[in-house]
């Protein structure tokens, strides 16, 4: 089953809608009460996505299913990404930095900001660490990068290496979208950038 595709294009979109598809497809769908609140939750969490990824250009957002097994997309295709200068639209802010880039919300975001701006394989040093331990590959033969939720949280795979990262560990175990995704997968291909969050009912 596929929801209705609700298109993007501005900040100032009335995104009160997202969250009732998730619980109209929810209900169609005959989750219970539980799993119902969770993909409104889900949806919730990825509209606060929303301002830091529609800079990029117009979005779309949909729900899909295959029996148990759910899906949420949230797609921005790029107006000019090749004339995209993330520093300056940073350096709107008045303190020159990414206000939004804050907790696993803020992470995800700046996963998008790294594969648009082609600087994925400048990140192995501070403070994008974070895109080194979640990154995987989409296409290898094609050199095509992403970033994954759960392989974020697996390099966590020991409790010396949840105690030497204390403050990325407690981060992860306060996020709502953390605890309830089973993933959340980052990916930039022809300029769209494409957003997955999985759940399996």
């Amino acid at each position: 089953m596929r929801s209705d595709v609700y298109v993007l294009d501005k900040l100032e979109s009335d995104y009160r809608a997202i969250p009732a598809e998730a619980e109209k497809v929810a209900r169609y769908n005959g989750l219970d009460k539980k799993s119902t609140m969770r993909l409104r939750l889900l949806a919730e969490e990825m509209i606060c996505m929303l301002p830091q990824l529609l800079i990029y250009g117009k979005g779309s957002f949909r729900i899909e299913n295959s029996g148990s097994d759910y899906e949420l997309h949230l797609t921005v295709t790029a107006c000019d990404s090749i004339g995209f200068d993330r520093d300056k639209v940073i350096g709107v802010s008045r303190s020159g930095k990414n206000a939004a880039a804050v907790g696993i919300i803020g992470k995800i975001c700046d996963a998008v900001d790294i594969l648009m701006s082609d600087s994925a394989k400048l990140t192995r040093e501070d403070p994008y660490r974070f895109f080194m331990m979640g990154s995987t590959s989409m296409n290898p033969l094609a050199d095509e990068m992403a970033w994954s939720l759960m392989s974020y949280k697996n390099s966590f795979h020991s409790e010396e290496e949840k105690q030497n990262k204390a403050e990325e560990w407690d981060e992860l175990e306060k996020s709502v979208i953390s605890n309830l995704a089973d993933d959340v997968i980052v990916g930039v291909r022809g300029g769209n950038v494409n957003i997955t969050v999985k759940k399996k009912f």
